[in-house]
């Protein structure tokens, strides 16, 4: 909206005009009429700014007076003394615009933008809640890479890492990786087969680029990951599960997994193939993974889990992405996703939590698949992380935990989803593959060469696995045990459909 509006000459009429319109006395002087200055705008085609401000002026052109004639006089010549100020003057009373919050390579506010203006009362304070979590999550970088998928990858200097904030993380050093598990095979089992790959790659690989050492790959958080979020409070968490139960039939998550619960284990490994399960409504996910967990099923549960996942709300895409998750109070109000709080403790330069992996297993083609270990250091008792063959990421110290910090009851492998029930029907987000398990290699999903770490660590079959599927007719499992891929299952399925309604 113009701060000043503008007059043209075809527009100076009725009301301006009227003073004009009077009869004059007249007069022997040759001077010009007041009103022939005032408005030679007339006579020439061209916008005048300033006739509202002066109209007094040209009011006294029908007063024959000398002290008319001075105050023309004076108005003429100071003109060009006034309209600087008259501006200044303006532009200093208008309301400043409202200015787009946005941080350069973090997107594009959007519709947020729009909406804080026309609810200020309201959208504002929302908005500026949205910059102070950027603020508190992106770190600064030595260095910024541009993925070809979109996501940015700041290599942010190691102590500056989110987790290094936590109260009881001060006065500690990073800990270095310690020895792997007794049995520990630095060729995986079953990679060398005809049709499957075990590298792992992600997308901002692609670009030749990488971090320099001492630094961590970050995922940058972007306003548009916020905005997409049901909720700035618990952004980069799960949904709050209440009364978690082992079979979750009572909630929104669906599982088919592999489990034993009858030692005290201290670590888990298995490879899974990588797919990009169609999600049917962008607040679900669908994920794979490994999970070691400890305490009961009620609010004092405590989780460490690690796999790939599709989260379009979290990241805004329907690429399968490594992630990491941890909690102590059975999702409720402790942990997060990757490095959206002070948790995890990062490493390695090579690889970015939350970043894409590629290439995924092809349904009746060559399958791709990942090997992820969790163990527990014998002497620190934090919960470490190895993603491929030697590649370890970091670790969750153990003053997170509390009956993590002694050890797991509990080790669990395979697929989660959330079906948030749209249009009253069970959700076609699909699990794994999307097809059932009943069709086996190259077209279900698949964990094999399942282990786990005993109390002497000791990486040892998963022998005696049980298996579960809350709702077989949507998702479901089937076992099975070779000497090339050791204990397995193919696991998965479509969701929604005739058998699962």
């Amino acid at each position: 909206m113009d701060i000043i509006r503008q007059i043209s000459a075809g527009e100076t009429s009725g009301a301006l005009t009227a003073p004009l319109q009077r009869e004059r006395k007249p007069h022997n002087h040759k001077r010009p009429r007041f009103h022939e200055v005032c408005w030679q705008g007339r006579r020439q085609p061209r916008t005048i700014t300033i006739a509202m401000v002066f109209l007094p002026l040209c009011e006294c052109s029908y007063k024959q007076t000398s002290s008319c004639w001075s105050i023309r006089g004076m108005a003429s010549r100071s003109i060009f003394y006034f309209v600087p100020l008259l501006l200044l003057a303006l532009l200093v009373a208008s309301p400043p615009a409202t200015a787009a919050l946005t941080k350069p390579g973090s997107g594009d506010a959007g519709n947020a933008t729009a909406a804080a203006k026309q609810k200020p009362g309201k959208e504002l304070p929302k908005y500026k809640r949205v910059r102070a979590l950027l603020t508190k999550l992106n770190r600064p970088a030595l260095k910024t890479i541009q993925s070809p998928d979109g996501d940015i990858i700041d290599c942010v200097p190691s102590h500056l890492q989110p987790a290094l904030e936590h109260p009881k993380f001060r006065g500690q050093k990073i800990s270095d990786p310690p020895e792997r598990p007794k049995n520990y095979n630095f060729t995986v089992a079953g990679s060398g087969s005809e049709g499957v790959r075990n590298v792992v790659v992600q997308a901002w690989h692609a670009t030749g680029e990488a971090c320099p050492e001492g630094t961590v790959p970050i995922r940058r958080t972007t306003e548009k990951d916020l905005l997409r979020a049901n909720s700035l409070r618990r952004y980069g968490r799960k949904p709050v599960r209440r009364g978690v139960r082992r079979d979750s039939t009572s909630s929104c998550h669906e599982h088919a997994v592999g489990y034993l619960n009858s030692e005290q284990y201290y670590g888990a490994k298995a490879s899974v193939n990588v797919w990009s399960p169609r999600i049917g409504d962008p607040s679900e996910f669908s994920l794979s993974q490994i999970w070691v967990i400890s305490g009961s099923f009620g609010n004092d549960l405590n989780t460490i889990e690690a796999g790939w996942q599709v989260s379009p709300e979290l990241y805004g895409d329907s690429n399968p992405r490594f992630f990491t998750y941890w909690t102590t109070d059975a999702y409720q109000e402790t942990g997060c996703y990757n490095h959206n709080c002070h948790g995890f403790v990062q490493t390695t330069n090579k690889i970015a939590i939350g970043a894409a992996i590629t290439p995924e297993s092809v349904y009746k083609g060559r399958q791709f698949d990942i090997t992820l270990m969790l163990w527990k250091d014998p002497n620190h008792g934090h919960w470490w992380l190895e993603l491929g063959p030697g590649l370890v990421v970091g670790y969750w110290p153990s003053y997170l935990f509390t009956h993590l910090a002694r050890h797991a009851n509990m080790v669990q492998f395979g697929g989660e989803v959330v079906n948030t029930w749209p249009s009253g029907s069970h959700t076609a987000t699909q699990m794994g593959s999307g097809h059932f398990p009943s069709e086996g290699f190259d077209r279900a999903a698949y964990f094999r060469n399942l282990q786990v770490v005993d109390w002497d660590n000791n990486l040892i079959p998963a022998s005696n696995l049980k298996l579960l599927a809350d709702h077989p007719g949507c998702y479901d499992i089937q076992g099975g045990y070779n000497s090339y891929w050791g204990s397995f299952f193919y696991y998965g399925g479509p969701g929604s459909n005739v058998k699962c309604p």
